[in-house]
């Protein structure tokens, strides 16, 4: 069957689930052929869920009295189109400068371990439901998706093995970080449940390497420093039962 050709406007579309469920089924099948697409379509999304989670609260909030006066032209010399666009630059330049705080890569150790699970947090939440295209590389082929990852990161990568905890690598995907590649492992339960290592290389090396827990919102992540590499592993499981599998987790890459 022909399908109308796929556009960026309606991929963009798609990937903000804004499509008809008819068009939505021509798109899925359309990516089903093209993987450079879906994974455009997932770093949108990812990069959607990363804004939303960061600064919600902030677009929320009320632009400060201060920062209204310094935008505010009398609206008779002003067109309504032009009034909202200088309060829209006046919100932007507030959130670039709060960006700047998240993604320089120079940002001191305490910062960065801060932000470490939210990231991973956000790349569990975009990738585990996928049905299609969870990963990039399989488990079949772990030697290579372990070769692969590491030369990206520049580091060998240990993958723990899992099964113990009822838990399979089902492979794994490279991700675009702050400072630099991010590799994503994906494990699986008999069940379906999900869980993702996440792995950042940080530019430089860190003596922190106390284990830590955060939730991100129905996302419960370990998370640690071990020299120039950060770990987080995620899943939407509580806490008492993700502490064992990280302990593990933590033991196997420290071996």
């Amino acid at each position: 069957m022909n399908h109308p050709p796929l556009c960026e406007d309606e991929l963009h579309a798609y990937a903000d689930h804004r499509l008809d469920a008819a068009r939505r089924a021509e798109v899925e099948a359309m990516l089903a052929q093209r993987p450079e697409l879906c994974q455009a379509v997932a770093d949108w999304r990812m990069q959607n869920a990363k804004f939303h989670t960061v600064y919600d609260e902030v677009l929320n909030e009320p632009l400060p009295a201060r920062l209204l006066g310094e935008v505010r032209v009398p609206r008779r010399h002003m067109p309504l189109r032009l009034a909202a666009v200088v309060t829209w630059l006046a919100l932007g330049g507030i959130i670039g400068f709060m960006l700047r705080g998240h993604v320089e890569p120079d940002a001191p150790p305490v910062a960065r371990l801060t932000a470490l699970p939210r990231q991973a947090a956000i790349a569990h939440t975009v990738y585990s439901p996928e049905v299609r295209h969870p990963v990039e590389v399989g488990a079949s082929e772990e030697n290579h998706l372990v070769a692969w990852l590491s030369k990206r990161l520049g580091t060998a990568l240990k993958p723990p093995h899992l099964a113990a905890q009822g838990f399979d690598l089902i492979g794994g995907r490279l991700l675009p970080g702050e400072a630099g590649p991010v590799a994503q492992f994906m494990y699986q339960d008999s069940k379906g449940l999900r869980l993702t290592l996440y792995v950042r290389q940080d530019a430089t090396a860190s003596a922190a390497t106390a284990f830590r827990y955060t939730e991100e919102g129905k996302v419960s992540v370990f998370y640690w420093l071990d020299g120039k590499l950060g770990y987080a592993l995620s899943g939407e499981i509580d806490k008492a039962a993700l502490l064992p599998i990280a302990t593990v987790v933590y033991q196997q890459i420290n071996q």
